[in-house]
């Protein structure tokens, strides 16, 4: 979900999940293509119970994850996003994906409110490590420990843990004049209710059907999302015309 603020703000909210159910459906939704699926179950590889006791199923996973986000670069869409956040027109990007793609694009202003793999941190003494760090240290051990003995966790929301973020996503969007939801079918919650805090107009680009109602100053596009925001770039550059509003 992209909220903007002409500045831009925007938002990709197929973002945060509430039930155990929807988080699951949300762990493939949204997804990029490139990036792997876990081996085992998500409820039991996602689990910060589960992890506590056990946690080579989730960093086998982590290494196959790291693996391909090398591999994968950001999309047209992540990349027109961060360059209208360097041309002061986007204020932020709330995501529920967990890639760090937007970060990688070069967006600055990114709320992930089921984290990412951006940081990580010792779950003894909270020391915090890069993304470099958990690249190295993955490889380098089964599971990645801190010099405290503590084991180390990517800044990822799993299940038996809040999401991250939402009141200050809340505000983004309540601040924005115009809301941009990309890709998302606003299925999943609580993320799906963060439309409902705009005061603006809000443009929802996705294939297929999505779950906010019409209404007023409610804008619909049903599009691939990089060829539509590619024709938006363009009418933006002074060029092109991208197809209508509905």
């Amino acid at each position: 979900m992209v909220a903007v603020r002409r500045r831009l703000r925007g938002a990709d909210p197929d973002g945060a999940a509430g039930g155990r159910a929807d988080r699951r459906r949300d762990l493939d939704r949204g997804r990029h293509p490139g990036l792997p699926r876990a081996a085992g179950p998500p409820e039991t590889v996602f689990d910060i119970s589960c992890f506590r006791r056990d946690p080579l199923p989730f960093y086998d996973f982590t290494r196959d994850f790291l693996g391909a986000i090398d591999r994968i670069e950001p999309t047209f869409s992540h990349r027109f996003l961060a360059a209208l956040e360097r041309e002061g027109r986007l204020a932020a990007v709330v995501t529920q994906n967990i890639d760090s793609l937007h970060q990688k694009a070069g967006s600055r202003r990114v709320i992930s409110v089921h984290g990412d793999y951006w940081t990580s941190r010792c779950l003894n003494c909270g020391r915090l490590f890069d993304l470099e760090h958990m690249k190295r240290a993955a490889f380098e051990a089964p599971a990645p420990h801190c010099p405290c003995g503590g084991l180390i966790k990517p800044d990822v929301v799993f299940f038996g843990e809040p999401v991250l973020g939402l009141e200050e996503a809340a505000a983004e969007v309540a601040a924005a004049d115009l809301l941009l939801v990309l890709g998302s079918s606003l299925a999943v919650y609580p993320a799906a209710f963060l439309p409902s805090y705009a005061t603006g107009e809000v443009v929802v680009i996705n294939r297929g059907e999505v779950g906010l109602p019409p209404g007023p100053r409610r804008y619909f596009v049903d599009a691939e999302l990089d060829a539509y925001l590619a024709e938006v770039a363009a009418v933006l550059r002074g060029g092109g015309s991208a197809p209508p509003l509905s």
